[in-house]
């Protein structure tokens, strides 16, 4: 499962991939913050195309698993309306070796959002508009 419309727990994630033989994770969690491009964000609605994005969000984790085959990785997104403060994303990365984990991290989380069908409308004083699929269509 990599999609979610409950609360993220990073604590049960790192438990989902910890082995014995690691020496490290890397707990990335991306929470809404109450501004984008000069703009107040007061929330964020966040929707996707369900079956393609849980479909999307896989083939990044095994291409990611293929090419640092010592990391184990776990990643999940919420979905719906989220307050400043919430996390809307948790990936972690676990490996023998605190570099292997940190690379895997970030190039998951630039994957997804490049790739995965994922939109967001951001609310505030202003009104609501959805914002980061310009150009994407």
């Amino acid at each position: 499962m990599y999609l979610t419309d409950d609360p993220i727990d990073p604590r049960a994630l790192v438990a989902r991939v910890m082995r014995r033989s690691d020496g490290a994770y890397v707990l990335f969690e991306g929470v809404v913050r109450d501004h984008h491009e000069g703009k107040a964000v007061e929330s964020i609605f966040y929707d996707a195309y369900r079956p393609m994005a849980e479909k999307e969000m896989e083939k990044i984790v095994r291409e990611i698993e293929a090419r640092y085959p010592e990391v184990a990785l776990t990643v999940v997104h919420r979905l719906g309306l989220l307050v400043v403060g919430d996390a809307s994303i948790a990936i972690v990365a676990a490996s023998p070796h605190r570099a292997e984990a940190f690379a895997a991290c970030r190039m998951t989380i630039d994957r997804i959002k490049e790739t995965v069908p994922i939109w967001k409308k951001e609310r505030g004083p202003d009104g609501e508009e959805w914002v980061g699929w310009q150009g994407r269509c």
